[in-house]
This record gives structure tokens, C-alpha cells and sequence, in this order.
């Protein structure tokens, strides 16, 4: 039996260690995604330079998170780090399409591949939304421009066709896409239209 609670006193040592990771790096994710969603937010509304400051608290923060976990990959690989993965690479790519810079790679962002692509996924779904409050502000060129720019996503992410357990929910993420740009496209062709009817009844 003293061998027995030997046995024992080794693995609840590690499940410890295990468990204040896991918790760690739980509160970490959480606030990952928090930050992001108000990046996202100033972005929206202009304020670029909060949505930049807050975009590097949240690398900040992911890093020390990855790093207190490569030693439980069982855990790194639970699925919460990789939920403020996606959140962080979404708010990242789409705040690059709001300042008009090429978009982040996910080395530069060091975030997993299926994150990425996931993320980028979800900014499309705010770029309906950036579009809409384009139409309203009659901001018509850049929405032309973001809904290509939308297409050329959506393709990008349908050139992914691998296994469930590699890209972790990116194909419902791409059929959700896909009806986000052709709602969008709708918007836009009738705004466009309506602003072309206006310009010819008021040159009459």
C-alpha cells in the first residue's frame, strides 16, 4: 500500500499543476476574447488606434497562455485556447480590412492554422455589418470594394477541403459565409441602383 499512495501522490502532483494551468489559462482566454470583441467595436466606430492598442494587450496575453500549456498539450489542445485564437485572428484580419493593410498571416499572429481560418471566416460577418453602415453613410465605392473583397475570402477559405478533425468547424463557418455575401450583394446592387436613380432624376 506504500507504493500505492506513492502512485498516488504522483498523480495528484500533476493533475495540480494541471489543473492551475488549466485554469489560468481559462481566465486568460476569456479575457482574449472580451478584448477582441471590443476591438472589433472601435474598429466599427473609427476609433482605430484603441482597436490597435487593445489588438497587442491581447498578444500580450496569448502568449504566456501558450507557453504555460506546450507542457499539457492535452489540455492546450482542449479547445478553449483555440476559441480566443479564432476570436483573436478575426479581430486582427478584419481590423487590417478596416485600415486597408494587407492581411496578418497566421505566423504573424501565431495562432493555430484551423483558428485562423476560422477567424478570418467570422470577419466576413462583420464586414456585412461595416458595409451596412457604409450604405448608410452613402459610402458606396468602399462597399463595392469590401463585397469583392468578401468573394475573394470565401474562395480562399473553400479551397480548404480537409478532414473535420484538421480545420474543426471551418465548413460551417464557409456555408454561414456564403449567405452573409449574398445577402450583402443584394444590399449593395440596390443601393447602387437607387443611388443611380437619384443621380439621372436629379440631372432631369
Amino acid at each position: 500500500m506504500e507504493k500505492l499512495d506513492k502512485i498516488g501522490l504522483g498523480i495528484k502532483k500533476l493533475l495540480d499543476s494541471k489543473d492551475k494551468s488549466r485554469e489560468k489559462a481559462l481566465s486568460s482566454s476569456r479575457r482574449v476574447i472580451r478584448i477582441c470583441s471590443e476591438v472589433i467595436k472601435m474598429a466599427h466606430r473609427g476609433q482605430l488606434q484603441k482597436s490597435q492598442l487593445l489588438l497587442k494587450e491581447t498578444s500580450k496575453l496569448l502568449k504566456p497562455t501558450r507557453e504555460s500549456l506546450k507542457e499539457h498539450p492535452d489540455i492546450y489542445y482542449g479547445g478553449f485556447l483555440q476559441a480566443a485564437e479564432k476570436e483573436y485572428a478575426e479581430a486582427s484580419v478584419f481590423f487590417s480590412i478596416v485600415k486597408k493593410q494587407p492581411l496578418p498571416a497566421p505566423q504573424d499572429l501565431k495562432v493555430g492554422e484551423s483558428s485562423y481560418l476560422c477567424g478570418m471566416g467570422e470577419a466576413i460577418g462583420e464586414m456585412r455589418r461595416y458595409i451596412l453602415d457604409s450604405i448608410r453613410k452613402d459610402k458606396l465605392a468602399d462597399c463595392e470594394r469590401l463585397l469583392s473583397l468578401m468573394d475573394e475570402l470565401y474562395y480562399f477559405l473553400f479551397s480548404f477541403d480537409y478532414p473535420e478533425p484538421l480545420i474543426r468547424g471551418l465548413r460551417r463557418t464557409v456555408d454561414s459565409a456564403r449567405g452573409i455575401i449574398e445577402r450583402t450583394r443584394a444590399d449593395v446592387t440596390n443601393s447602387v441602383r437607387q443611388k443611380r436613380l437619384e443621380e439621372k432624376l436629379s440631372k432631369k
